[in-house]
Parts: structure tokens; sequence; C-alpha cells
């Protein structure tokens, strides 16, 4: 810094204040300082500043996925996922601006401890927690620890954390308002999880339009359980011509499994899925399915964790988005 206020011809402290974006600085004195830097290839100690401020410029995206029996694959579920793509490009691309790097930490239940200690150990500013499993403890943990935080979707346990979520009921109507337009009358869904608000939520909302106990199956939110679920559904009720799949990746699987069993797509049965994920425009024939904007929910999300950051202490709040049903060959 002293080199760069030699070679501006200004004070070190004039200096200090371009690099910190102090808004009373001159904008000709500002322009002057900016190109000292450039030519001094001047660079910030971050260990420095960190002692000082007291911040990391770091946030932790923690994926916390339950345990599920038989599951040996948590970290290749979580890293070929495309939702998760999605929340990490969304997050990256709001906090680069403000300069304020992502970590990403997957995570399940065998493994809490050791994110905890970590965030304790104060390596990041706050967290960005992807959480949905009903009985996890890791949100109220982490609120509980006093470090900010925001949470992907409403939590299935009442805390005192921001969040950001669709409106998912919505959305599953959007998908049995659609089924019924086509003329499709004996309709059923494959679920996502039941101990997941979000997979309890389209559950809910679906039958609730139809105002009907619907055949319906619970998957995982997979592939593979997409198409186990609509083997066994179809093996149960063959006459199903109009079928509403959680999510984007199961639908893939479902689509599979129904043209196997000889049934046409859209003309025997037709699918809806969810997410209008990468996943909607890899299954054949291409996706119909209800998008959530999972991106600008992750920009959101970021910047409602900088604002806490800036200023302890504000009250949590949340912010739900509209779904979108966008059609594509399948239904």
């Amino acid at each position: 810094m002293d080199q760069v206020a030699e070679a501006a011809g200004v004070s070190r402290a004039t200096v200090s204040r371009v690099i910190n974006g102090a808004p009373t600085v001159d904008a000709k004195i500002r322009e002057i300082v900016e190109r000292a830097i450039a030519d001094t290839g001047y660079v910030p100690n971050l260990a420095a500043r960190t002692l000082v401020t007291r911040r990391t410029n770091s946030v932790a995206l923690v994926i916390s996925e339950p345990e599920r029996p038989g599951d040996t694959s948590f970290l290749n579920r979580v890293f070929t996922d495309p939702y998760f793509g999605r929340i990490t490009a969304g997050a990256t691309g709001a906090l680069r601006p403000h300069d304020v790097h992502l970590v990403v930490i997957p995570t399940d239940a065998g493994d809490h401890h050791h994110v905890i200690r970590y965030l304790r150990q104060g390596h990041v500013d706050g967290v960005l927690l992807i959480s949905s499993h009903e009985h996890d403890p890791l949100p109220r943990q982490v609120v509980e620890m006093g470090i900010p935080a925001v949470v992907s979707a409403r939590p299935a346990q009442p805390i005192a954390a921001s969040y950001v979520d669709v409106d998912q009921r919505l959305g599953a109507r959007l998908a049995a308002e659609h089924l019924l337009a086509r003329g499709c009358r004996r309709l059923a869904t494959i679920s996502g999880p039941l101990d997941i608000p979000s997979g309890l939520d389209r559950l809910e909302g679906f039958r609730a339009y139809l105002k009907e106990d619907v055949p319906s199956i619970e998957g995982d939110f997979t592939r593979a359980g997409g198409e186990e679920c609509a083997r066994r559904l179809l093996a149960d009720h063959p006459d199903v011509d109009g079928l509403f799949v959680a999510s984007d990746l199961m639908s893939e699987g479902a689509l599979r499994a129904v043209q196997d069993l000889g049934h046409r797509v859209p003309d025997d049965v037709a699918v809806v899925g969810f997410d209008d994920s990468s996943a909607a425009l890899e299954c054949r024939p291409l996706l119909t399915t209800v998008r959530q904007p999972v991106e600008e929910m992750a920009a959101e999300m970021a910047e409602m964790l900088l604002a806490q950051i800036a200023a302890p202490g504000r009250l949590p709040r949340s912010v739900t988005f509209q779904p979108t049903l966008v059609i594509r060959d399948s239904a």
C-alpha cells in the first residue's frame, strides 16, 4: 500500500479508502489510485484483512442429505443431480460481484459434526443451507450457533432462519390442470419423499386440485427410483393415462418404464415432471414440466445472506417464487 500511495502521490489512508470502496473519495483521485494499483500489481493480503475485519469473504453452501437405507451413493447423487448444480451456479453468480467465494460442503448425518466444527472455527462468514429432511438437526444447530444462514426451502421444523422457496402446491396444480386440459381422466402421481416438505406439498397440491385421492407411489428423486415406481404404479393401475412425476430426474426413469411397457407417450400416457432442469431436455420425448427458477432462487438466497452478514441481527424473512409450466412433447 505504501508503494501504491507513492506511485499515486497520495496518502496511505487514501489508498485504503479506495480499496475499501469508501464513497467519499474524489472520482479523479480514485482513478489515479486504481491506475497505480494496476501498475504496481497490488493485491490485498486477505489473511491480514481478515484479522482486521473479522470477515473471510467466503460463505459455505452446505448440502445436507438424509441417510437412506441401502444408499451408498451419497456424493454421486449430490454431484449428478442437476438441482444442486443450478443452486451452485445461481449462488456463485450473485456472490462473485461482491468478491465473495463459495465453499461447497456436501454432508450426510454421519458427517454433521465435521461441518459444525468447520463453521465454529470461523472459516466462512455465513451459510447457504440446502436441507429438506424433516428430522435434519443441522438447520437448528446452525441457527443456534449464531452464524448468518439462509435455507433453500421452507424448514420442516419452525426455526428462526430466513428461507427461499417456490410455491410447491401451485406447481402441482399446474401439472394437474394441464393433464386434465389435454383430456387425461385417470391420473396418478409419483411423489417425492414424504418426509421432505416439497415432496409432501407437491402430492397434496396435486390431490387437492383434483379433489380426489388419486393413485400415488412415493419416490426418491432419482432416475432409478422413478423407473421402479412407474413400473409398480402401472402394474397396479394399468388404465392410468396421465402421470405427474415430482421431479425431472424421476420423470426420466418413469418415461423409460412407461415406454418399455408398451405405452406411447403422450398418446397413451401423458407425463409431466417438476423442476425444468437439464434432465427435462434429456428425456425422450422432451419433458413437459413445472419450472422452478432455481438459479434466481439461489441468487436471492445469496443476496439475503450478504445482507445478514453486513447487518447482524436482522429479523428472518422468506421469499416465495412462482412456478410456471413449460410445455414440451411428453404432455
